[in-house]
């Protein structure tokens, strides 16, 4: 799986279930006065407001004590973290409040919904039907920070989450300290963090500067798989089957409780072991 820019899939895939959701409501509307036709329009974007509000709450409440380290990461709709278990019953009881003195618009409304939902459900379907076909581990020539050179092929086995990062990036930096916890905390997983274009004298001093340090470290001196992803930029943070599958890839900076819930859902592992963190 893939995403754009710094969304993933699945809120590029909720956008166009919402742009068509608005079109349903104005056909579904019909014939009648241009005044009802733009309220249930503007009702539609309503409902996919509190919808997607609830969703994001829900995931949040769920993941709090992630959040709770990193704050700022609750209003970073781009990583996709929504429970729309939560979101779908919460718009459709606001769409029934809103039409309750507007019955006309009732079921236009409900039918907008629906082929909405409908949309999102077949590109659900769709994204299922690309994963099966997606490429493997990059063939790509890496080194160690020894200089000794590495394959990706080293790390089948075991589920891969592999990092693409710069020290010049700060969103790299930002999400460095939850890819370094995660790594205590699924030991079932490996996590490799693959530097892009850099040397290893400075890739050390800056792991060394920020106290960060991880088991796995490789140096890409030619940016090789950010173009064997497909990628266009950094960071960039790859989900690989233990067979060398990619099963997720996400652009931009990850979340912990994102990262948490990609490993939980993708690899079906557990926490083992959390470190204490840092007040």
């Amino acid at each position: 799986m893939i995403g754009i820019g710094p969304f993933s899939v699945h809120v590029v895939a909720v956008a166009l279930a919402a742009f068509l959701a608005w079109l349903g409501a104005r056909f579904f509307i019909g014939r009648h006065e241009p005044g009802e036709r733009r309220k249930t329009a503007s009702l539609v974007i309503d409902t996919l407001v509190v919808g997607l509000l609830a969703a994001r709450v829900a995931y949040v409440a769920a993941w709090w004590s992630d959040y709770m380290v990193q704050p700022m990461a609750i209003v970073a709709l781009g990583d996709g973290g929504f429970y729309w278990w939560a979101g779908l019953p919460a718009a459709i009881v606001f769409a029934l409040w809103r039409t309750h003195a507007l019955p006309r618009l009732r079921w236009p409304l409900l039918g907008a919904i629906a082929l909405g939902m409908g949309a999102w459900g077949l590109a659900q379907g769709g994204l299922l039907v690309l994963n099966r076909d997606a490429p493997p581990l990059p063939q790509v020539a890496l080194t160690n920070l020894q200089a000794q050179p590495v394959t990706l092929d080293t790390y089948r086995g075991k589920p891969l989450v592999i990092n693409l990062w710069a020290t010049w990036c700060p969103p790299c930096q930002r999400e460095m300290p939850a890819l370094e916890r995660a790594q205590h905390e699924y030991p079932g997983v490996t996590f490799l963090m693959v530097n892009q274009g850099e040397n290893a004298p400075l890739v050390e001093s800056f792991l060394k500067y920020k106290k960060l340090k991880f088991q796995h470290v490789l140096l890409d001196h030619q940016s090789a798989i950010l173009d064997a992803v497909h990628s266009r930029g950094l960071p960039t943070t790859l989900f690989y089957s233990p067979d060398g599958r990619l099963l997720e890839t996400h652009m931009g900076e990850i979340s912990s409780a994102r990262l948490r819930d990609d490993v939980r859902q993708l690899f079906a592992q557990t926490p083992t072991n959390p470190p204490k963190r840092k007040e």
